[in-house]
């Protein structure tokens, strides 16, 4: 293992996932291809002020603030990302051209995809391979575009929490980064791995082939659905149904799709479980009728969802001929949701499993500055995107 003895020239910038739920902080340090941890910490954001953008705001600043304020992190450089729902995501086809034939081409589609100026609003592409269509070969790309308002607001929220930007990305590409170091055998690349993050409001899903990102979607649907539904099911208001929904998970057990024996936490991103009141006994457990209705509400969403991610492994193994997809590796809080692990288990081709993003990394017992939220040690994939961020910039070579 490494040594985090302060080496700087190892030192990676903090990496700050801010959700719709928490807020993330983790800082990494490397010596050649060994990666530490740090520090990490994180900040729970209630419910009831997401709905006002400038209390949210406010809250968020003062919570970075006071994970600052406890010394642990080194440096005040970061690197974060843009929220799902600002940032829009598109696939294109294009001739095989140029590279200002390819600007001008994208210029177009922000405007008149987007309605946004490719003048003043951002943009960016990745190349993701060459696709045959009918006679002829054509590049497919992954288009990135947001408003430069987007881009200054977050900017200056981060100044204003006494952070230093140095690069701001995009939650696909620090979902793919997090897991890149372990496609780099030349088995792993000559396979297509699925990432698929769900979150609260969005699901992630990105596709590896070759060690390259080749194809990116955004689905509406995460776990706030399944807390909504609920609530309309039982006349409830939405924290109320989260708790329930947290007291079911805990019912139902931990996942049975991991690769260790570790007793695992269903808590994910949301705090612990309630008493169930006028839908439970005094025990805390869910009665009968009420817990028939959550599993039938949530595995309703569950498929759902996995009906969307069907039809982006469909998109992909028909643009991309001949390459099949072998294994799905989830991640987000809603990994820990079983019911929906067991209803991709049942209607997706692929093998599916949980992943482990802190897996090989120091978490030496004599650090006590890492706070991932409870007592967790294990699965921990809810921190994903946070190790993506801080990792931009390595290179293990």
């Amino acid at each position: 293992m490494i040594s985090l003895g302060l080496k700087t020239r190892g030192l990676q910038p903090i990496g700050l996932d801010i959700g719709h739920n928490s807020i993330k902080m983790i800082q990494l340090v490397t010596n050649g291809g060994q990666i530490g941890v740090l520090t990490a910490d994180r900040a729970r954001i209630d419910a009831d002020i997401n709905g006002d953008e400038q209390e949210r705001r406010s809250f968020v600043i003062s919570a970075i603030k006071q994970i600052l304020a406890k010394g642990n992190f080194r440096g005040r450089n970061v690197v974060s990302c843009l929220p799902n729902d600002r940032l829009k995501i598109t696939s294109l086809r294009l001739a095989q051209i140029q590279s200002d034939g390819i600007e001008h081409a994208l210029r177009r589609e922000v405007a008149q995809r987007f309605g946004l100026d490719p003048d003043r609003d951002a943009m960016n592409y990745l190349v993701a391979g060459d696709v045959r269509e009918g006679d002829e070969i054509k590049s497919e790309l992954i288009l990135f575009a947001v408003d430069n308002e987007t881009i200054k607001s977050h900017i200056e929220m981060l100044k204003e929490a006494q952070l230093r930007p140095v690069a701001i990305d995009t939650i696909p590409c620090a979902l793919f980064r997090s897991f890149e170091r372990s496609l780099r055998r030349r088995g792993d690349r000559e396979r297509t791995v699925v990432f698929v993050d769900v979150g609260s409001r969005f699901t992630t899903v990105v596709f590896d082939r070759g060690g390259k990102i080749s194809f990116v979607k955004q689905i509406p649907v995460g776990g706030e659905k399944f807390n909504q539904e609920i609530a309309a099911k039982l006349g409830i208001n939405v924290s109320e149904a989260q708790m329930l929904r947290e007291t079911l998970r805990a019912e139902k057990g931990p996942s049975r799709l991991r690769s260790d024996s570790v007793e695992q936490s269903p808590a994910g991103d949301e705090e612990p479980r309630m008493q169930c009141g006028a839908f439970g006994d005094v025990k805390g457990k869910l009665d009968a009728s009420t817990r028939q209705l959550m599993v039938d509400v949530v595995s309703a969403v569950a498929g759902e969802l996995a009906k969307a991610i069907s039809l982006c492994l469909r998109y992909y193994t028909v643009t991309f001929r001949g390459k099949r997809v072998e294994r799905a590796v989830f991640t987000g809080g809603g990994a820990y949701e079983n019911i929906l692990l067991d209803v991709l288990k049942r209607q997706l081709t692929v093998e599916i499993e949980v992943a482990q993003p802190l897996k090989g990394f120091d978490l030496s017992s004599k650090r006590t500055n890492l706070n991932f939220g409870g007592d967790r040690r294990d699965l921990l994939c809810e921190w994903a995107v946070a190790v993506g961020l801080s990792l931009k910039g390595w290179n293990a070579a």
